[in-house]
């Protein structure tokens, strides 16, 4: 069974990641709060997730769900212990962090349970019948800055992404030719400006 993962950052999605680890691609589902704190990382960057391997006779194909924390994920394993909430409903659910949910679960916030993609007030009922009195070390997880809504140079990943899975380069050698660029002209806001720049200094390369 996989519990933790190390590798480099091949693709992000809204809602997963491409991870690879040990020359074998990874497809890890993320909740929103996860996928937020990878917000500044480019694809080639290191990432390091505790997974939750999912995978039944309903479910054969497994299912990686990945988290930043150890906690993260126990409390995860507690939440999906409620009635009609699985793994998959679970994810999507998490639309906030581990510490904001278990804070609602022992203040008996039915408002804020609700605010949970899927969570309607009969189910956040039954996490607060089912979870109450157990949240309280999941309440004392260190709070995160907040994040732009926007990537810093979100210009960047469309291309390192044409490089990297359309026209073959390592991630590594696609960042390091991005960073020239960048270098050269650092006057670039646009994917179509940075690939443009890419393509020159290859050429002058030759």
């Amino acid at each position: 069974m996989i519990a933790y993962i190390e590798g480099r950052l091949l693709k992000k999605d809204e809602d997963r990641i491409l991870l690879l680890a040990n020359q074998v691609g990874y497809e890890i589902m993320v909740p929103i709060f996860v996928r937020e704190t990878l917000n500044v990382k480019q694809i080639g960057d290191e990432v390091a997730l505790y997974i939750y391997y999912h995978q039944t006779e309903r479910q054969p194909k497994p299912v990686l769900i990945g988290f930043n924390l150890e906690a993260e994920k126990e409390f995860f394993q507690h939440f999906i212990t409620v009635d009609a909430i699985g793994p998959i409903k679970a994810v999507k659910a998490m639309t906030i962090s581990v510490r904001e949910i278990a804070d609602a679960i022992e203040s008996n916030n039915l408002e804020q349970l609700k605010r949970l993609k899927g969570i309607g007030l009969r189910t956040a009922q039954k996490i607060i019948a089912t979870l109450q009195g157990k949240m309280g070390k999941f309440t004392m997880i260190r709070k995160t800055d907040k994040l732009n809504e926007k990537e810093p140079e979100d210009f960047v990943q469309p291309v390192m992404e044409v490089l990297v899975n359309q026209l073959g380069h390592k991630p590594a050698d696609a960042k390091h030719m991005i960073e020239l660029a960048l270098k050269r002209n650092g006057g670039i806001n646009s994917p179509e400006e940075l690939f443009e720049e890419v393509y020159r200094g290859e050429k002058r390369s030759v």
